[in-house]
């Protein structure tokens, strides 16, 4: 998967479903903000992983910082299973700690060649130290290790492979290789190192999941005897149709069967299964616990969908994205294209689940959001390369979000008397400054009615109107989010109250009680790391200050310097042209969102004066 920040879906999607991977580091730049994101998910979904410290033959490459950067930064347990002999222009192959031996490849033949030697006299002492590390690790895993580590006793190599694999399985430990894979050096023991540390399905423990109604926990252990859970995860446009990516975690996938998405209560037929492997397809009659396919012929099913057969439903966890946080307005520079823009957009939507399309309704503009400029210029070479619309796209901007920044109280009255039946709905509502656990949850809603002042029926429906009403905030009409809103009263008539009345009456006291509130602007924040020149420094740090970038930390590594600071996103458009022209191309940079803030003040009057605020 990419690692850049802009395709966190990517990553995000693939985690869910893999049962293992393997993380990638330079040995330059180490442990770099992307790679902290990619840990976090794969801790998330408990992925076990084994490490690869490549690029070893370039300038500044140094393996022992990057082992020691993975237990400061990621709070990981690495395992060194090789260390290289030399770096950089030195690089010379590596040693294998398990089998103890000096592994040399023959670049003249691309690496299909591994010349296997002693350990070189001048690195006896360091490969002795690290298998001793080796051992010690491996030995907490496995009785019969932990027998003959204490013994000093010589320990085979399937038994040390057979305790770090234990302990990869279960999390505790993550093995490290090195190597160079521009040089073909260190491919091959990576490829053993899949099938020696990580897990078959098999090793897995049963997938859990839920009843429809979400009532009671369900679990289906991988076997193709079980009933058959699947989840989809990524759609992709194809010349054989829509392909649906699908994991199989029980039961037996089989060609012209009906099964059920449960998300959508439909039934799909599966017309064909494909193997994928890369841009080649081989057909299958079917799939069994554990596969990853492809299937087409499914019209209706979406990222995250579970899909069962009819007689034995339930839902399996969906993988959870992040918001955009860019936007740009984009149009046909022909008006002919305009249906076949709206259709291919919505095509992109289904496919990336970070990918946005809308309408503004003041100018009209056709919008569309992303993850960063990357990710949207992307979409836009999609658009224009492969399904040939020639389209003009506007300049990029911040996608802000709203919130309160005091406590506030309104009354939401909704009467109107007509001839026949009126409508008759009153809701209180007070609003305040909260900041949910759940980042998912914008806006959360408390019932605090004391009696049957509003009878609990039209509960559900104020709430409803609250959610959607909360989709454009009072200042700027961007979203609504770190709010808490109480239902305190209301009143209602026996005959007129409705639905209806009481939606309106809800969104009316929840637009006054914002704009009573004091409501404010926030800005998505980016988390930067930069790896600068040391005479290069000052121009860099000043440039950030008049960025409003708040500077967290300045380490030195290898005559750079790298700096940790937050950053609007909005400061930073263009932002790698601008630090190529200050270090004359010599810096590196890396960003993630990490979080929203406040826009200051001044900022935000200017921001609502030149939008016509």
């Amino acid at each position: 998967t990419p690692g850049h920040v802009d395709f966190t879906a990517e990553v995000e999607r693939a985690l869910r479903v893999l049962d293992g991977m393997i993380a990638v580091f330079s040995a330059r730049e180490g442990v770099e903000a992307q790679s902290e994101t990619v840990w976090r998910q794969a801790d998330k979904y408990k992925v076990p992983r084994i490490c690869l410290v490549n690029k070893m033959d370039r300038i500044g490459a140094d393996f022992y910082r990057v082992v020691d950067q993975m237990s400061s930064r990621l709070a990981a347990h690495p395992v060194c299973v090789q260390i290289p002999v030399g770096a950089e222009s030195e690089f010379r192959g590596l040693i294998d700690l398990v089998t103890e031996k000096h592994l040399v490849w023959d670049s003249d033949d691309q690496g299909t060649r591994i010349i296997t030697r002693d350990i070189p006299e001048d690195m006896a002492d360091a490969a002795e130290l690290y298998r001793h590390e080796l051992l010690e690790a491996a030995a907490e895993h496995d009785d019969e290790l932990m027998e003959l580590y204490l013994h000093d006793e010589p320990v085979p190599v399937d038994v040390l492979r057979r305790a770090l694999r234990k302990g990869t399985v279960s999390g505790a430990i993550q093995p490290v290789l090195c190597g160079s894979a521009l040089k073909y050096v260190g491919v091959q023991p990576v490829m053993d190192a899949v099938v020696h540390y990580l897990p078959s399905p098999l090793d897995m423990p049963p997938v859990v999941g839920t009843s429809v109604d979400g009532s009671k926990e369900i679990t289906r252990k991988p076997k193709d005897k079980e009933p058959f859970a699947a989840l989809a995860f990524k759609l992709v446009a194809d010349s054989h149709g829509d392909l649906t990516y699908v994991r199989v975690y029980s039961g037996t996938l089989r060609t012209n069967k009906r099964i059920l998405n449960v998300n959508r209560d439909t039934r799909q037929n599966v017309t064909r299964i494909w193997r994928m492997y890369a841009d080649k397809q081989e057909q299958l009659p079917e799939a069994v616990a554990g596969d990853i396919v492809a299937i087409t012929g499914f019209k209706d099913t979406l990222t995250g969908d579970t899909l069962t057969d009819q007689q034995h439903p339930m839902l399996l966890e969906k993988p959870s994205f992040p918001e955009s946080v860019i936007s740009m307005s984009i149009e046909p520079r022909s008006s002919s294209d305009k249906l076949r823009l709206s259709e291919a957009l919505r095509r992109l939507e289904r496919e990336d689940p970070t990918f946005q399309c809308c309408t503004d309704e003041e100018t009209g503009e056709m919008v569309i959001s992303g993850m960063g400029e990357l990710h949207l210029e992307v979409i836009t070479h999609k658009l224009t390369r492969e399904m040939n619309l020639d389209v003009h796209i506007g300049r990029p901007r911040v996608t802000y979000r709203e919130t309160v920044s005091k406590t506030a109280e309104a009354e939401g009255r909704f009467i109107r008397q007509t001839g026949g039946r009126g409508q008759f709905g009153v809701v209180e509502l007070r609003v305040e400054p909260f900041t949910p656990e759940d980042a998912s949850q914008h806006v959360v809603f408390e019932n605090k009615l004391v009696g049957e002042s509003i009878p609990r029926q039209y509960v559900p429906a104020i709430e409803r109107s609250i959610h959607d009403a909360a989709g454009a905030g009072p200042l700027m009409g961007f979203p609504v989010i770190h709010v808490k809103v109480t239902l305190l009263d209301g009143s209602y008539h026996e005959v007129d109250s409705s639905m209806v009345a009481f939606e309106a009456a809800a969104a009316m006291a929840f637009r006054e009680a914002l704009s009573r509130a004091k409501p404010i602007l926030f800005e998505p924040i980016m988390k930067l790391e930069l790896q600068i020149p040391v005479g290069k420094l000052g121009d860099v740090i000043g440039d950030l200050n008049g960025r409003r970038a708040n500077i967290h930390s300045i380490d030195e590594v290898e005559g750079l310097r790298l700096v940790h600071a937050e950053v609007p996103l909005a400061e930073m458009f263009g932002y790698s042209t601008a630090i190529r022209s200050l270090t004359g191309g010599r810096a590196g940079y890396s960003m993630e969102p990490s979080t929203f803030a406040a826009v200051p003040p001044m900022v935000q009057k200017t921001l609502m004066e030149a939008q016509g605020y």
